[in-house]
């Protein structure tokens, strides 16, 4: 079980968007089973382009921690595209330790 740390800036985030993000990162774990904890942090910029909700995923695994920043019209959206880029990065972290 992964221990995760929620983090909204400037907002309250409610319950759908905790279930979301805990879903997201659980998804982590099948791709890397070495992760330590995650802290999720939600934050809403001030810009009227409308594309202004930021999401960042600090996942911290034995050695150094990977630190993922996406931003985009939806914290949703933003989540999916931190783990998706996460899970890349630990796939990669993987197929390196298997090879070493």
């Amino acid at each position: 079980m992964i221990n995760i740390h929620f983090r909204s800036v400037n907002f309250k985030a409610d319950k759908k968007l905790k279930e979301f993000a805990k879903k997201r990162i659980e998804k982590l774990s099948l791709f890397y089973n070495q992760i330590l904890e995650v802290f999720v942090f939600t934050k809403i910029e001030n810009n009227s382009d409308g594309i202004n909700k930021w999401a960042e995923l600090k996942i911290g695994i034995p050695g150094d921690d990977i630190v993922v920043k996406k931003i985009s019209k939806s914290f949703e959206e933003s989540i999916y595209l931190a783990s998706e880029s996460a899970e890349r990065i630990l796939k990669r972290r993987k197929d390196k330790e298997r090879v070493l």
